[in-house]
């Protein structure tokens, strides 16, 4: 089944130019970096924070976790477990898609468990990779299965794999300390897209912080503005997304074909072609919005029973 919008839906941007813009960026901004150098925990006292790392101790008014998906810094602060993680991995092959405005998606248990595989055009190389649940184990079978039989003879220009937390946890703020991005676990759960909202909680995490460093009261009852900006602006749509994975893991093969069946019908495939990645969520009001197309959606129920 093919979806089209009449505008993009997203772009293909490379990551570690990305990186390397956005740490030229702190270094005019005034950061300084320390290399080789690895935190291990911290501990806040009335008029700062102490931070132990391998090279020391350094003293400072206030830490932000930035530090990923196992953020050493999110559990020095306290912060609630992960709801849930997957395994991610992908490949750089050397083969220029035929079609370089669409990109492809493959479900179901041989691809990818309860998660799926995507086939992404860059020019004359295309981008494949794929997550699986943790209880799976290591997806690298999956990808070489899927490798094997799409791009034969194919050799990887480059390789990259990770854990991506999905589903939340919390708080995101303590006592002279703030969580963003995977350490926040801010990480779309139907696609395991991360870039974008930690992109949109940036802004929030600087003014929120530059205030009280300002108003010198870091303690955690004023940083909480930060999750309380961040969940309001798209900690719904996070909310709603996961819960369309919750539905999305009890499906097996064969409730998936029947869920496709649905999802091919002229009037669904309408609401489909317009769906919003950046919050998947909405597409599920729309169609229950459609009287014409409730007894579908009871169907689609009756899959998850």
């Amino acid at each position: 089944m093919e979806v089209r919008s009449a505008s993009p839906k997203a772009r293909v941007i490379d990551r570690a130019d990305l990186d390397r813009l956005m740490a030229e960026a702190a270094a005019d901004a005034g950061a300084e970096f320390f290399y080789c150098d690895r935190y291990a925990s911290h501990s806040v006292s009335g008029d700062g924070v102490s931070v132990r790392s391998s090279s020391g101790e350094r003293a400072c008014r206030a830490v932000v976790g930035a530090d990923g998906h196992t953020s050493a810094v999110a559990r020095s602060m306290g912060s609630g477990p992960v709801r849930e993680y997957v395994r991610g991995i992908q490949m750089d092959l050397p083969v220029a898609a035929a079609r370089q405005d669409v990109f492809r998606i493959r479900i179901g248990r041989k691809y990818a468990p309860v998660f799926f595989s995507w086939e992404i055009p860059c020019g004359d190389f295309t981008r494949v990779g794929l997550c699986t649940s943790w209880s799976e184990g290591p997806p690298y079978a999956y990808l070489k299965a899927l490798v094997d039989e799409h791009y034969p003879g194919a050799k990887p220009m480059a390789k990259h794999c990770g854990k991506i937390p999905l589903g939340g946890r919390g708080p995101t703020y303590g006592d002279r300390c703030l969580l963003i991005g995977d350490a926040a676990a801010q990480v779309k759960p139907v696609s395991g897209g991360g870039l974008y909202p930690a992109l949109r909680a940036a802004p929030m995490l600087s003014e929120t912080l530059s205030s009280a460093l300002d108003s010198d009261d870091l303690s955690a009852r004023r940083l909480s503005r930060y999750e309380r900006m961040w969940r309001k602006d798209f900690g719904k749509s996070l909310d709603r997304a996961y819960r369309l994975r919750r539905m999305y893991v009890r499906f097996d093969d064969e409730r998936l074909s029947r869920a496709g069946a649905f999802a091919r019908r002229d009037d669904v495939h309408a609401v489909l072609n317009d769906i919003d990645i950046d919050d998947p969520g909405k597409v599920v009001g729309r169609l229950i919005r459609s009287s014409a197309l409730v007894p579908g959606l009871l169907l689609l129920m009756r899959c998850l029973l």
